[in-house]
């Protein structure tokens, strides 16, 4: 009897199938260049403005910790209170289109340091030029003495850029504020004072800003956006705060604020000052006593940071530096400006933006008016409210105020600055904050973190529940008035102020701040151990 013959195998038919699939798709990503783009190099081609901002899908790590506020503290996504300290990178927002550093050492290398020194965030400033009209950056190295570096930034335009300090931020666990620094690209703040120009309108101000918060949705690596950099200008034509019109800078910030909240309801939304109000003038975006008045409303509750920037006289001789300047009206002086937000409880605040020199005088002087005086005193003043966030005008080294040195190794321009800050980038817990709950009188505690070092006697004064709404604060219950008028036209920006450490304050004695710093520094370090390495990294 014969044996029955074997089934017929189906691998043929298989193999033929997987063909056809395998010629289909090759075909499909023939026919789409960006579908060819995307097998051979990993990457899309940016298109044209609003099309170009799509969800970034592979930049999600900490897609669950998005930051809120209450009172005038932020929130991690557990509600345990954090705090802002951290650096500017700038770059993106001039002709080069990109960060500083970037044609001498690696963008790994460079966000490693920010890290290690202690610092949570990054302020990243950019242009709307940048956002529309996009380039490949000229200013990317791809060597250096160590070896091969940004090799993941070939033919990449600078919002591609962008997206990869975006992806290796989040992976080291620091967290991002987009900055919109001006329209044009260019250097320091818009000229005219105003958030739009004749080229970008108020609508591709507030379109490129939508675009962005759709770009990052679900990555929580970007926390917020600064929807401004400061305005001013507010007596001859710019920015203003309540003045009703076109140039008022908070009914503007209320229309970006409520259209980014529109595509992401959990970022947070950072609204600087202006430079002038009811005739008293002060830093550009630093002056947000328009705020007593008329607060910025949003449509999400729980969203909205004020920011200011501070600066010394290195800066510009402004007539509150004399001969008569102490720590006290040095913070008399924040508190009418800035300060009294956080202070009374109305909102978080932020400090964008500070900054000093890094000659030795600069960080270190106790003669009144002095650089170095306003710069202790403000860190003082830091060191004592955790509840008010920071961010040093910046680690670039080829700026006058830089953080880092020739080369961006992660060497400081200056030590003493560099422990300065590190001193006072302790992170808030809920025992250590002059945090005043929504509606409660506030009282500004001393921290009970630091009661070794600063035993600073607590203040105490009442401001009214009244004062979160649109009624004004007397003035009497947050400071004594500091009446100083200047010309709104102060120099363009490049950086900041400066940090000195009165000799006569023990509180701020450098021995005892350099002591926190190295505490300081050597946690952060050994944390870094586990820290990722991507790349073609030099290791520092």
């Amino acid at each position: 009897m014969s044996k029955p013959s074997p089934k017929s195998s189906p691998a043929p038919l298989k193999r033929f199938a997987f063909i056809l699939v395998l010629f289909a798709t090759a075909g499909v990503l023939l026919l789409l260049p960006q579908g060819w783009n995307a097998l051979m190099y990993g990457a899309q081609p940016v298109q044209a403005a609003s099309s170009i901002l799509r969800p970034a899908a592979k930049l999600m790590p900490g897609a669950h910790d998005f930051w809120h506020t209450e009172g005038n503290r932020i929130l991690d996504a557990h509600s345990r209170p954090v705090r802002i300290s951290g650096m500017n990178w700038s770059g993106f927002e001039t002709r080069q289109a990109v960060p500083g550093g970037l044609d001498v050492q690696d963008y790994r290398v460079i966000l490693r340091t920010i890290k290690q020194n202690g610092y949570t965030t990054i302020r990243i400033p950019f242009s709307n030029e940048m956002i529309e009209m996009p380039s490949v950056p000229d200013r990317v190295s791809f060597s250096n003495v160590s070896g091969p570096i940004n090799t993941d930034l070939h033919n990449l335009t600078s919002l591609e850029i962008l997206d990869k300090i975006v992806a290796y931020s989040g992976t080291i666990s620091l967290k991002i504020v987009l900055d919109n620094h001006r329209s044009e690209a260019g250097s320091s703040a818009q000229e005219s004072g105003l958030w739009y120009t004749p080229q970008f309108p108020e609508s591709a101000w507030i379109g490129d800003w939508t675009a962005l918060a759709r770009r990052y949705q679900g990555n929580s690596t970007v926390i917020g956006m600064d929807l401004r950099n400061e305005p001013h200008n507010a007596e001859k034509g710019g920015s203003c705060w309540d003045c009703g019109g076109a140039n008022d800078w908070h009914r503007a910030a209320q229309r970006a604020g409520n259209a980014v909240l529109a595509v992401n309801p959990r970022l947070l939304i950072f609204v600087e000052g202006v430079d002038s109000y009811a005739g008293d003038s002060y830093w550009w975006g630093g002056n947000l006593e328009g705020v007593r008045r008329s607060p910025v409303h949003l449509s999400v509750a729980n969203r909205l940071v004020y920011s200011a920037h501070e600066y010394g006289p290195s800066e510009y001789a402004q007539p509150w530096f004399n001969e008569s300047t102490s720590p006290a009206t040095l913070a008399s002086l924040w508190r009418r400006h800035w300060a009294f937000v956080s202070e009374a409880g109305i909102a978080p605040v932020w400090v964008g933006e500070f900054g000093t020199p890094n000659g030795h005088d600069d960080v270190e002087s106790s003669v009144p008016g002095s650089e170095g005086q306003w710069f202790a005193s403000l860190l003082d003043y830091l060191g004592t409210h955790p509840a008010v966030g920071w961010t040093y005008w910046g680690v670039n080294s080829e700026d006058r105020y830089g953080l880092l040195s020739a080369g961006y190794s992660a060497k400081p321009a200056n030590q003493q600055k560099a422990e300065a800050l590190i001193s006072i980038t302790q992170t808030m817990s809920h025992e250590a904050a002059d945090q005043v709950a929504p509606g409660a009188p506030f009282s500004l505690k001393s921290d009970p973190s630091l009661s070794a070092t600063y035993n600073r006697p607590s203040l105490t004064a009442a401001a009214p529940p009244e004062a979160r709404d649109d009624s004004p604060v007397p003035i009497d219950q947050i400071a004594q008035p500091i009446r100083t008028v200047v010309s709104p036209h102060v120099t363009p920006r490049t950086g900041g102020a400066v940090r000195h450490t009165p000799h006569h304050t023990v509180i701020s004695s450098a021995s005892v701040r350099y002591a926190i710093a190295a505490s300081v520094r050597s946690a952060v370090s050994n944390a870094d151990q586990s820290l990722t390495e991507g790349g073609s990294v030099v290791s520092r």
